[in-house]
């Protein structure tokens, strides 16, 4: 302003119109930088300094002719209303960036919600996310189904535990404005579901209303995962119980068949001699042995697949694991040729030894029947790098590439070979696991007529104790 009339009055004179311009573009200025109090001041301002110094007589607080009267409150008025008007537009455009801010965190938040995973209970992210974008300092979501309460950010308040409960149930709402809270219910419809409490910075209306419909979703959404994956495990579960159910009917069917046909000939001729007698009864304890061990054997792959696996380890030999799995399953193995090639000093290893059988019985069992019966099986096991190397293979019609990724998922069964050759879909699934929980790891090499399972087993260290 000083500037101005030290301008025209000194530097440069200027006739009254173009000072009284000049001071009308810098209210202006001002009105646009400031706002509407220092436009308002600075018009005042304007007017006495342009009556002051450049209206007759000049240095006097007077106005000699009227016209000048008309000119001074023209003047004075246009510099008022556009300084109202420049205030009220830039209130406009602050207002309307508000808006799209709102808006944006209302899109990130719908956004964060299609994001949340499994990895913690759903209600849980869902308020963390909700403090995180609007930067509130404390959030609480009371969900009527489960009778819960989610809490999040860095501040917390208690005490409303009774006014979020009556929210979710009767869809009340309440505001604290001393402490900038408020509890507001979350409807899915006109239904309330949910209670929500919200402590920071003042939203409009429009915002809560959106956060509510967009937690009333989240919470759906989620009840809805929740339903399928429940609708997905009693699938599963009965999906197990008729794949066990099959494998037993077929597993069981050929020592049974023995047993029966050793009994009834001893029935059928008790006088008939003594060796073939004792033959026929070695025939009945062998098939039922082999028969017991099929209903441990697939009793605990049926617990396996169901809880966690609790290894009870000892320090023991896998060339003896090894040899004894191919003993017992000598029934199945029948004439078929098997060669079981270990290294001369192999190393001890630290594992449960029952379970570890399991696993290997698994794979060789699985070579059995994806190979030609005239074809060799080779089972290896190598000593190296600090770890047991125990190779299974055989000169079948080999695993595709695509198939050789899902073999090892649980129930799985090549649709190729799944009404050719029993199974359960299980055990590769369960050995997996086992050599897993001994801190080893199972891998398939497969080209057309040769297929290869490697387990590999972590070698004991000296000094590890039973």
């Amino acid at each position: 302003m000083a500037l101005v009339t030290w301008t025209g009055y000194r530097l440069v004179p200027v006739n009254a119109t173009t000072i009284g311009f000049a001071y009308l573009l810098l209210v202006l200025v001002i009105a646009t930088t400031w706002g509407f109090y220092e436009a308002c001041l600075a018009s005042i301002t304007a007017t006495l300094t342009f009556n002051f110094f450049f209206l007759p007589p000049v240095g006097r607080f007077t106005i000699a002719d009227p016209q000048n009267w008309v000119a001074l409150f023209s003047f004075l008025t246009t510099s008022l209303v556009a300084s109202r008007l420049s205030t009220q537009a830039k209130r406009r455009a602050l207002d309307a960036l508000a808006r799209q801010q709102d808006l944006e965190r209302l899109y990130t938040f719908s956004r964060a919600i299609l994001l949340i995973d499994k990895s913690e209970a759903f209600p849980n992210q869902l308020v963390r996310k909700l403090a995180e974008t609007f930067e509130l300092d404390a959030v609480v979501l009371y969900v009527r189904r489960t009778e819960a309460f989610h809490r999040a950010g860095p501040s917390d308040f208690e005490g409303l535990d009774d006014q979020l409960r009556d929210a979710a149930l009767k869809g009340t709402w309440f505001a604290d404005a001393q402490h900038h809270r408020i509890i507001t219910a979350v409807r899915l419809g006109s239904e309330p579901i949910a209670g929500l409490a919200l402590q920071g910075a003042q939203m409009p209306d429009s915002v809560l209303q959106g956060i509510g419909n967009l937690v009333a979703i989240g919470l759906e959404r989620a009840l809805a995962q929740d339903l399928a994956s429940q609708v997905e495990a009693v699938r599963q579960s009965e999906k197990l119980r008729t794949t066990l159910l099959d494998a037993l009917a077929h597993e069981f069917k050929t020592p049974l068949t023995s047993v029966i046909a050793a009994t009834t000939a001893l029935l059928d001729n008790p006088d008939q001699p003594l060796a073939s007698r004792t033959e026929l009864l070695k025939i009945a304890d062998e098939e039922a042995r082999h028969l017991k061990e099929l209903i441990n054997d697939t009793v605990e792959m049926g617990r396996l697949d169901t809880t966690g696996i609790r290894v009870q380890a000892e320090r023991t030999n896998v060339a003896e694991i090894v040899r004894e799995v191919v003993a017992s399953m000598r029934t199945d193995i029948d004439d078929r040729p098997v060669q079981v090639n270990c290294d001369e000093h192999s190393s001890a290893v630290v594992v449960d030894r029952r379970l570890v059988k399991l696993a290997i019985k698994q794979l060789l069992d699985n070579a059995l029947k994806y190979s030609p019966p005239e074809r060799p099986i080779i089972v290896q096991v190598r000593n190296g790098s600090g770890l047991i190397t125990i190779a299974v293979t055989d000169y079948g019609e080999g695993i595709s590439g695509q198939e050789q990724s899902r073999i090892f998922e649980r129930l799985y069964r090549s649709p190729a070979v799944e009404r050719q050759i029993p199974g359960s879909g299980l055990g590769l699934s369960i050995a997996l696991n086992i050599v897993r929980a001994h801190h080893g790891d199972l891998t398939v090499t497969s080209r057309p007529g040769e297929t290869t399972f490697r387990l590999t087993l972590p070698v004991a260290q000296e000094g590890t104790q039973e």
